[in-house]
């Protein structure tokens, strides 16, 4: 019985490591993995994404769908079974039923397969036959990322960093006013832990609420499992000039590389290691509505979560990587159907500007890199309106707070992004010369024809730049 216990274990180990070769020899697999900021809507990105290349009527830029050589998409059981599936026909009855909602927005890791049968192009086209080309979307919070950057930080670095950061933000008033007034080099006592680790935590809801992008520990935010725990019990603090063992500085310190041990580490090693392909959504058009602060915290923010793709530069990530690099980027603006379509270059043109210096450094790294303006789910139709006597450009949807019809003018954007870019550089506290506005539409009712998946603009762009290439 034990003799055919090891055999068994020994056959199964064989026939799954002859799996994998076999399904990275003959049906390769691409792990793309999607993450946003706040509100950037990456629940809808990956509905949208996933029903337009199950249906794929409206997407005439992906080339192999153009050139007639896909021959079917399918969803199939993923192949981690340790994390949730992503609920994908959940989402999609959310945005296309008789009363459209946008979907919940997920808050931990998942997982969707989603498998083609292609024909080769070129000289091989005529040779062999289909072949199954898998992806696996990997969907996981913006905030995991940019924790990232703790990892080559001390625990006084990043209190200095966070402090500086949240001096004059008045959702951070209340937590500042406690921190200043701790001395960190008492003794620990856990009752005054735990408050500080709770107005923290209090100030990252209610920063991502309102828009700002830097909002790390990510895991304060979604605790799960480990809420209430000591590696989640930490704040930053003021450095006391001395702070013996026992202190409560002492213990922050120690919580703080806990939390990079246990709760950063792990989901690197585990899942972000073995990405291929990356989109990064982003709110620029919240972020602009916001005022200047908000862009600078927006541009400072994603050259944070860049540095995570840039191996060269961090010891941790290079033991980790083994030589894995991510070999393709791209940063995505969200919701340009709250633009009328002739600001869509514009909106691209700002992304690009904002992420120049740190999209070179990605690219010197190996990864190619996109920016571009889409909408995973078109929820408004264009039109022209009379504004102060002036004829404009605006849009028109359905409010979510009341689903009344109304339209928008939020705007015109600059055509030199300089204009919105160095004052938030400077610190300025509100635009000088424009006023930006923004409506929050729900999704619109839709009628769907056989082969079409749901309304978008550019989504079939991104999907050619990021696993066009394998198709």
């Amino acid at each position: 019985m034990v003799f055919r216990t090891l055999t068994d274990g020994v056959t199964r180990g064989i026939e799954g490591a002859l799996g994998a070769v076999s399904e990275t020899l003959f049906e390769p697999v691409v792990r793309l993995g999607v993450t946003g900021l706040s509100r950037a809507g990456k629940t809808v990105f990956i509905t949208g994404l996933v029903a337009n290349l199950l249906d794929r009527g409206r997407m005439p830029q992906l080339r192999a769908q153009a050139e007639g050589r896909i021959e079917a998409v399918f969803l199939q059981p993923q192949p981690d079974d340790t994390l949730p599936r992503f609920d994908f026909e959940a989402h999609l009855a959310a945005l296309t039923g008789d009363d459209p909602r946008w979907p919940a927005s997920t808050r931990s890791i998942s997982e969707l397969r989603l498998s083609f049968r292609v024909r080769p192009s070129g000289m091989l086209s005529g040779l062999t036959g289909p072949r199954t080309v898998h992806l696996d979307i990997i969907d996981y919070p913006g905030e995991w990322l940019l924790d990232l950057s703790l990892m080559t930080k001390t625990y006084a670095q990043w209190s200095d960093d966070t402090l500086t950061r949240l001096a004059n933000r008045p959702q951070a008033r209340s937590f500042m006013a406690m921190a200043r007034a701790e001395d960190g080099s008492l003794k620990l006592e856990e009752a005054r832990a735990q408050a500080l680790a709770a107005s923290f935590t209090d100030y990252l809801n209610a920063a991502r609420k309102a828009g700002w992008s830097d909002c790390t520990p990510g895991r304060f935010m979604l605790p799960g499992d480990l809420a209430g725990s000591p590696v989640l019990t930490f704040a930053p603090l003021p450095a006391p000039s001395q702070a013996p063992r026992g202190s409560l500085y002492r213990e922050m310190d120690r919580r703080f590389e806990a939390y990079k041990s246990h709760v950063v580490q792990p989901f690197f090693r585990e899942h972000f290691s073995r990405i291929d392909r990356q989109v990064v959504l982003v709110d620029a058009l919240g972020a602009i509505h916001a005022g200047p602060q908000a862009l600078e915290d927006l541009r400072r923010t994603m050259a944070e979560i860049l540095q995570a793709f840039r191996p060269g530069r961090n010891t941790f990530l290079s033991q980790l990587l083994l030589g894995h690099r991510v070999e393709r980027i791209l940063f995505a603006a969200t919701m340009a159907d709250h633009l009328h379509h002739t600001q869509h270059p514009k909106l691209t043109v700002i992304m690009q500007s904002m992420l120049r210096e740190a999209r070179d450094r990605a690219a010197f790294a190996g990864a190619l890199t996109a920016a571009m303006s889409l909408s995973s789910l078109r929820a408004t139709v264009e039109e022209t309106v009379t504004r102060h006597g002036e004829t404009v450009e605006a849009v028109r949807g359905r409010l979510m707070e009341s689903g009344r019809q109304a339209a928008m003018y939020p705007g015109e954007l600059p055509d030199d992004p300089a204009r919105l870019l160095s004052p938030a550089r400077e610190g300025a506290e509100r635009w000088l010369d424009a006023e930006f506005a923004l409506m929050r539409f729900g999704p619109a009712r839709i009628a769907l024809k056989p082969g079409e998946g749901p309304p978008h603009i550019r989504l079939d762009r991104a999907a050619e730049f990021l696993i066009g290439d394998r198709l």
